[in-house]
């Protein structure tokens, strides 16, 4: 018999964005053939969910580079994959400010069992894009920085939510990181009926990167409406 971490496995082994894009952009797909990866989601998934528990979902914008883009973890650096979690990554080391404050949140809930034993982190969209700038980089993009990419993405996206709610997800209420990634959401969520109630939180970015002399008072205000 499956499990909550065995459905999640599965899932992030067989993602894959077939929507049109814009030559200037790809996909950042951290779990095709990238062993180290799949071994380090393996291990998460099986150290918090190995059961068959309710959870409620936590939704970012999109995996970014330093984050789950490097260990696979939604909100996870390897600072934090190792520190806080106990699972160690060998090959890659990345500090992302976005962890950071997460792992505060989560550390003030009560630590990673008792937080990972009632939430499910992952993004609207399980899967990054990363877009090529007028110097020749790579760099981040969100799902939402352009019309026709949203587009492109949307079929994506509410097909990987529903297959993630088949994990075991309450779907009474979705908190989601973001205010303008919660407008996209609403249009999503207004269509595709997933989520009964959204709860929207500032995104750990914003806060860490324009907010820091409040961080407490965002903490709180995430503990209250996780707590309820």
């Amino acid at each position: 018999m499956t499990d909550f971490a065995d459905k999640v496995i599965e899932f992030h082994k067989n993602l894959e964005y077939k929507g049109e894009l814009k030559e200037n952009i790809r996909v950042m797909n951290p779990f095709q053939k990238n062993e180290e990866i799949l071994s380090i989601l393996g291990n998460f998934y099986k150290k918090f969910f190995s059961d068959n528990k309710l959870r409620k979902i936590i939704l970012g914008i999109n995996p970014g580079r330093l984050g789950a883009g490097a260990t696979g973890i939604p909100f996870t650096d390897t600072k934090r994959l190792s520190e806080v979690c106990g699972i160690e990554s060998s090959s890659i080391q990345t500090h992302e400010p976005s962890s950071v404050f997460v792992y505060d949140v989560i550390k003030e809930f009560g630590g990673s069992n008792k937080f990972y034993d009632k939430f499910y982190i992952n993004s609207i969209c399980p899967l990054g894009f990363v877009e090529q700038n007028h110097k020749g980089n790579w760099v981040n993009c969100n799902y939402y920085d352009y019309n026709e990419l949203f587009k492109s993405a949307k079929e994506f996206i509410i097909s990987s939510l529903r297959k993630q709610i088949e994990f075991g997800i309450d779907t009474s209420v979705c908190y989601i990181l973001g205010k303008k990634n919660a407008k996209f959401f609403e249009k999503i969520n207004d269509e595709a009926k997933l989520f009964d109630k959204v709860i929207v939180f500032d995104h750990p970015r914003y806060i860490v990167q324009y907010k820091m002399k409040l961080k407490e008072k965002y903490i709180a205000d995430y503990l209250k409406e996780l707590k309820s």
